[in-house]
């Protein structure tokens, strides 16, 4: 139960938040407090990926799009204009699709999201796992390069073809029922509802990460981010641990994307860039390497005063900014141990050198009295 007190402090925070947003009729920030929680969930995902497993990925935006981009191509087909095929009969047969009548009184008959999540989370790890296996050799910036490289080849897709929408990107996805009554889309109505979806989303993103790093896995993790040579040399099968947190890592991005995509309605080709990437590892670095909450806190704060405007047109700049703060004078994050305790500890000795001071002058005016 330990474990998870800082979980169920995270839940009663959650409610307090959606609770004063609405007495103090600011209902309106839980749709960037919503859109936040996707972010953050791609965030911790790096954060295994960067603090426990020691890699640097460059690439987090290219999962991500593949998670949005795959279903929103998909739940897009409208298979009443294929109600003759063979295709059709057998998803219909299986009860895979879904009707819905639109704002101009069409039929649209759609692949249940639930099949498409099924889609996502098994092409992301499989690709993952493909590109993993050979780049996880390398080290430092050569796997930062390769990575990138990754999801340059991403957004070049998805820009340049049209069955992605190009530059426009795909809109009018569909809402993604969950059960009856309970849907993931940006709907006013659901704003509240969707809030607690995405939020309840990282709550059991956070519970599975507390529980690897707790288990057997954990264990050669974090002796992965000790030392990768000692690692190997104790017996860890290191390569084989990096590729299973690099999968995960991919997983959690690509499933943020689904959701994001089914809440927003559609998608862009922006959220496959490489400066999105260098967003999520700025966000992780912040936070501190192998530290989840690190990263759950700041890639709530900072995303959440982006998508509030607050850094106006500089706001990749800022990211970018922040990256090179913290890797010159915090390389252990901004929500560490180290960090606030030196601070704390120079903030002590400030004020024992001013009281020493202050004793020193004293007795120096009293020899002067004297």
């Amino acid at each position: 139960m330990k474990r998870y007190k800082s979980v169920i402090i995270l839940l009663a925070a959650i409610i307090l938040i959606q609770l004063s947003a609405v007495l103090l009729g600011k209902a309106f920030l839980l749709t960037q407090l919503t859109m936040s929680a996707y972010y953050v969930l791609v965030a911790v995902g790096l954060c295994m990926v960067m603090g426990y497993a020691g890699q640097i990925s460059m690439g987090q935006a290219g999962f991500f799009a593949i998670g949005g981009y795959t279903t929103a191509s998909l739940t897009t087909i409208n298979f009443a204009e294929k109600s003759g095929t063979v295709l059709y009969k057998l998803l219909d047969s299986m009860g895979l699709l879904i009707s819905k009548e639109t704002l101009y009184g069409d039929m649209h008959i759609y692949l249940n999201p639930w099949i498409t999540l099924l889609a996502v989370i098994l092409i992301a790890g499989s690709s993952a796992y493909v590109l993993g296996v050979p780049v996880l050799k390398l080290k430092g910036h050569y796997l930062a390069m390769a990575t990138m490289g990754f999801g340059i080849i991403v957004y070049r897709l998805v820009l340049g073809s049209k069955v992605f929408g190009e530059a426009d990107g795909i809109s009018n996805v569909p809402a993604f029922p969950l059960i009856p009554g309970l849907e993931v889309s940006g709907d006013f109505q659901s704003r509240i509802s969707n809030y607690y979806i995405a939020w309840t989303l990282v709550i059991l993103g956070m519970i599975l990460l507390i529980n690897l790093i707790n288990s057997r896995v954990g264990r050669a993790l974090r002796s992965l981010h000790g030392s990768e040579d000692a690692a190997d040399a104790m017996g860890v099968d290191t390569s084989r641990y990096k590729v299973i947190v690099f999968v995960i890592g991919a997983i959690f991005a690509a499933v943020a994307g689904f959701f994001m995509t089914h809440y927003n309605g559609g998608i862009g080709p922006s959220e496959a860039g490489v400066l999105k990437s260098v967003r999520y590892v700025s966000i992780v670095a912040v936070g501190g390497m192998a530290n989840l909450w690190g990263a759950l806190i700041m890639g709530l704060v900072l995303n959440f005063l982006s998508l509030r405007g607050v850094f106006g047109h500089l706001d990749d700049a800022v990211f970018g900014v922040v990256l090179v703060f913290i890797m010159m004078f915090m390389p252990e994050g901004f929500i560490c141990k180290s960090f606030w305790k030196g601070l704390l500890d120079g903030v002590r000795s400030l004020l024992k050198g001013k009281k020493s001071s202050d004793g020193i002058s004293a007795v120096s005016e009293g020899v002067s009295g004297e």
